[in-house]
């Protein structure tokens, strides 16, 4: 599509929006299922392609279980403290799958992060255009349980001020990374550079509601001068929290668009942090027992806690960070968020944003690595001129699967038919040590899904689009072989922008659904065969 066109369609995109949000700003209250609807033209494509898989368990040992976060698998957006994308659940093997849906608002409503609780309720947060809403769902139904509403992100009120509906998408804050602690709690931090504590509870008349526990200021230590409704031209600095996450001693960690990495201690209500000048952190990030693991756009570091709580770098590694922003990245450098893996957790990998091809870089972990050492490889993926990813990688044993989400922006890049150019490559260390090789390459094309796999069944499951010269935007669960690549059966999910992922991932719940958040909500998709 030309330019012109297409910046016409974002403005009329934006314009409703605008209009959408005014209309939404009552009080929010909670509301039984209601499916997305689907886009003209879910009749001229198909509904489902392959055949059912039989479930192959992948052999191997799942990262170290966190002593403060849920159980592995349910804690957060990449499934564990290691950032491994992987479940222990066996999700749906196209036995005659059915699909099911809630719409969450008239216009967005995208639920990123799934979790679950002790009973198989699932916890997502949902992002609308008058502020976050953390809910409480069943597992089945979708109906929501509990509703509790978080403020608006800055980023939507300059949206809708100015008519730029980019901005929301390079926006990670206000709560899409959220994590579940051990007690099933959420732990989040919001547009107000607060850290909360939130747990649910069923009340005596059999309803539920949501609690906060703990709210932990950080405005004292990170510049919070930030648009708002009653703010629209501030003269300071607004720097919002990207994400949080405990280390091994129960210390919340934080970091901060702007480059500050810092720590709450929630017995003492202690907070400390240190800044990294000029870079930038718009991911998420992995801990291990020795060891916090954060990327920026400059470099990828390991850092450890002082005995005061003060973040201290144990050490630094830079990357390849390119000469621009690709289309389908945040910003320029690295989209992933740090990969802990190995048979003995002795490797950490991401990917670089290199120029030409991208590379999945892999590095040993270890304090006592000679910095000529520290590079096991650097391996080029997907095509010349062509590659990107913001999205986590999938490591399990020895491997790693990247996916390339080149040419994704938000939902107007896909309209009409078209498709990214895509990609999926698995990639294994070698048992020596001695480098990397790619195992597989295939053309499944996942333009921005954070993909999964079910090590109980051995399928990876993504997003996929492909190009409609009938111009129909049709989406698909699909599921691939881990060990070959092979496509094994997709699902048709819905059609039409409402069911754009736009960057959410997919979850595989205790239940065997798979859950993937998509513009106007959530769509689940199970086996009924």
């Amino acid at each position: 599509m030309p330019p012109p066109y297409r910046r016409a369609l974002t403005r009329v995109l934006a314009l409703t929006l605008a209009v959408a949000s005014v209309t939404l700003l009552g009080p929010v209250a909670p509301a039984v299922a209601d499916d997305i609807p689907r886009a003209p033209g879910h009749r001229l494509v198909a509904d489902y392609q392959g055949a059912p898989a039989t479930a192959s368990p992948v052999p191997g040992q799942e990262p170290p279980q966190h002593p403060y976060l849920a159980p592995n698998g349910r804690s957060g957006m990449h499934a564990d403290a290691a950032g491994s994308g992987t479940h222990r659940y066996a999700g749906p093997l196209g036995r005659n799958p059915e699909v099911a849906s809630e719409k969450i608002a008239p216009v967005g409503g995208e639920c990123a992060t799934a979790t679950f609780d002790a009973a198989g309720r699932l916890i997502t947060v949902c992002g609308t255009f008058t502020g976050f809403l953390l809910k409480l769902l069943d597992p089945r139904t979708l109906d929501t349980l509990a509703e509790y509403k978080l403020p608006q992100r800055s980023s939507t009120v300059e949206a809708i001020t100015t008519l730029d509906f980019t901005k929301i998408f390079k926006d990670t804050s206000g709560g899409a990374y959220f994590y579940l602690d051990d007690q099933d709690r959420v732990v989040l931090a919001d547009s107000r550079q607060h850290v909360l504590r939130i747990a649910h509870r069923q009340k005596a008349d059999g309803r539920w509601e949501f609690v906060v526990e703990d709210d932990w200021d950080l405005t004292g230590q990170v510049p919070h001068d930030c648009v708002s409704w009653t703010n629209l031209f501030p003269s300071g600095t607004c720097d919002p929290v990207t994400s949080v996450m405990p280390d091994w001693q129960g210390r919340i960690w934080w970091v901060t668009r702007l480059g500050r990495v810092g720590t709450v201690d929630p017995e003492t209500s202690v907070i400390r942090s240190v800044g990294l000048a000029g870079e930038e952190i718009q991911n998420s990030f992995s801990v291990a027992r020795d060891g916090v693991s954060i990327v920026s756009d400059h470099a990828l570091y390991s850092f450890t806690a002082d005995p005061d709580g003060t973040p201290r770098i144990q050490w630094r590694q830079t990357y390849d960070r390119g000469t621009g922003t690709k289309p389908g990245s945040v910003n320029q450098g690295s989209g992933t968020t740090p990969d802990l893996f190995g048979t003995g957790g002795e490797y950490v990998a991401i990917t670089d944003n290199a120029d030409d091809r991208m590379n999945v870089l892999v590095y040993r972990r270890g304090m006592d690595v000679p910095a000529d050492r520290r590079l096991v490889c650097s391996v080029p993926v997907f095509g010349s001129g062509r590659s990107t990813t913001d999205n986590s990688l999938i490591s399990w044993g020895d491997s790693l699967v990247v996916e390339n989400n080149f040419g994704y922006e938000n939902p107007t890049s896909l309209l009409l038919g078209r498709s990214v150019v895509g990609g999926v490559t698995r990639i294994d260390v070698r048992p020596d040590g001695s480098g990397c090789d790619t195992v597989w390459e295939s053309a499944v094309r996942s333009p921005s899904t954070v993909p999964k796999l079910s090590t109980a069944n051995g399928l990876l499951y993504f997003y996929e689009k492909e190009p409609d010269v009938l111009g129909i935007d049709a989406w698909y669960l699909t599921a691939v072989d881990f060990r070959t690549g092979e496509r094994r059966w997709r699902k048709l999910t819905g059609t039409g922008p409402a069911y754009d992922n736009n960057w959410a991932p997919i979850t595989i719940g205790p239940d065997g659904t798979a859950y993937v958040g998509v513009f106007n909500g959530i769509v689940a998709v199970r086996d009924t065969g």
